[in-house]
C-alpha cells in the first residue's frame, strides 16, 4: 500500500480529488498526519467514515516504529529500524538540546574507506514516509530540536526523496520547524549522471538548511585513498559552486574533517586547508577518527589535533573539536552499519 506520510498538501489534494472529496480535506489529512501524528487513516475523525474506508484500500499512513534500541553511556542513544538489511538513527542529547542524526539511504555508494555504512554497499533509497518515521517514532520525537543527515547514507544521492522530507519538517501544514534547525551532509555530489543536474545545486536552490561539507583532506590525490567518490564529484568543483552562494546571513557552511593519523594531520594539510577555504564564511569541525573493525587507520593524537586547530583559527579559520558522542555503541561519526545493538 502507498504511504500518505510524506506527500505535501498539492499531493494530498490530488489523493482527495481521486475518491471525489474536496480539497479542503487535504489540509484535515495534513494535520492528522503531522500535527496530531495518526498512526491509522481510521483516527482521522473528521474525514467521513465511508471516505477513511475508501481510502485505506489503497493507502495507510505508512509510520515504521522502530525494532531495536541501545543506549550509550553518555545519553545517546542508537534506534535500528527494519528497512531493507537495517537502518539505524541516534538521538544526541545535550542539555536541553536534542538532536537526531537521521539516516537517508539503506547503505551507501560513496565507499568512504572510513566508514562502516561505506562498507556495506547500498541497499536502496529510504521514502519520505521512512526518512520521517525516524524523526516520528523515536522515543524523544516530541522533544528533539534539531536534525542532521548525517547518518547512514549520501543525502545528496536521494535528495529527491530527502526534499519531501525537508518539506514536510519545515512547512506550516507539516512539522513547521526552521530550515535552520536541519544540517545536511555530504560529501558534495555536483553530478547526478542520470539527470544530468546537479543534486548539491539542487539542495542549495530549493531549501535554505545548514551545508555540512565531508572535507578530510585538501589534496585531490589524498583524498581519493580515503574517498574514492572524489574522483567522479571532486572537491574543487564542490568549492566552486559553494561560492556562488551567500553565508554571511544566517545559512551556514560548515567543513567536516577526521583527523587520521599520519595521513592528514600535518602542518602541510592545515596550511593546505586554510588555503583552500580563505575567503569563505565558514566554519571547520574537527572529528576524532574513531576506530573500526579491520581498519589501518587510525586516530590522530590529541596534541596533534590540538595544534592543527590552533594552526587553522590562527589562519583566520574559525575551527572547533566536534565532541566525539555514543562510540561506545558505534553510534559515533562513521560507525552505523545498520545491525541493532551494537552488534557490527
Amino acid at each position: 500500500m502507498e504511504a500518505l506520510l510524506g506527500k505535501n498538501i498539492d499531493e494530498l489534494k490530488a489523493v482527495c480529488a481521486g475518491y471525489g472529496l474536496k480539497s479542503f480535506v487535504a489540509t484535515q489529512m495534513a494535520d492528522w498526519l503531522y500535527s496530531k501524528r495518526v498512526r491509522t487513516i481510521d483516527e482521522m475523525t473528521n474525514v467521513s467514515k465511508a471516505a477513511r474506508a475508501a481510502l485505506s484500500q489503497d493507502y495507510e499512513v505508512g509510520r515504521t516504529g522502530y525494532c531495536d534500541l541501545i543506549s550509550s553511556a553518555d545519553g545517546t542513544r542508537k534506534y535500528l529500524f527494519p528497512f531493507g538489511p537495517g537502518v539505524e538513527a541516534v538521538m544526541i542529547p545535550d542539555g536541553d538540546r536534542h538532536t537526531v542524526c537521521v539516516s537517508s539511504q539503506m547503505g551507501c555508494r560513496m565507499g568512504c574507506r572510513f566508514c562502516m555504512t561505506g562498507r556495506q554497499g547500498w541497499h536502496g533509497n529510504l521514502t519520505p514516509a521512512e526518512i520521517l518515521s525516524q524523526f516520528m517514532e523515536i522515543d524523544e520525537a516530541a522533544s528533539l530540536t534539531n536534525a542532521v543527515f548525517m547518518g547512514m547514507g549520501e543525502p545528496l544521492d536521494n535528495w529527491d526523496n530527502v526534499r519531501r522530507a525537508i518539506e514536510v519538517l519545515t512547512a506550516p501544514w507539516g512539522f513547521g520547524w526552521s530550515p535552520k534547525r536541519i544540517t545536511l551532509s555530504t560529501i558534495g555530489v555536483t553530478l547526478d549522471p542520470r539527470s544530468g543536474e546537479s543534486p548539491l545545486r539542487r539542495f542549495m536552490d530549493e531549501c535554505s538548511c545548514h551545508l555540512a561539507v565531508s572535507l578530510h583532506n585538501p589534496f585531490p590525490e589524498e583524498r581519493v585513498e580515503l574517498m574514492p567518490m572524489e574522483k567522479p564529484f571532486p572537491l574543487a568543483k564542490t568549492l566552486s559552486l559553494i561560492r556562488e552562494y551567500d553565508f554571511t546571513g544566517q545559512r551556514r557552511v560548515s567543513f567536516e574533517y577526521i583527523m587520521f593519523a599520519g595521513v592528514n594531520d600535518d602542518k602541510r594539510h592545515a596550511d593546505a586547508l586554510a588555503g583552500m577555504l580563505r575567503g569563505l564564511e565558514c566554519r571547520v569541525n574537527l572529528i576524532r577518527f574513531h576506530r573500526i573493525p579491520d581498519s589501518p587507520l587510525a586516530p590522530s593524537p590529541m596534541p596533534v589535533i590540538e595544534q592543527f586547530k590552533t594552526r587553522l583559527n590562527n589562519a583566520g579559520i574559525l575551527t572547533t573539536l566536534r565532541a566525539s558522542r555514543g562510540e561506545d555503541i558505534l553510534a559515533a561519526c562513521g560507525m552505523l552499519s545498520g545491525k541493532g545493538q551494537g552488534k557490527q
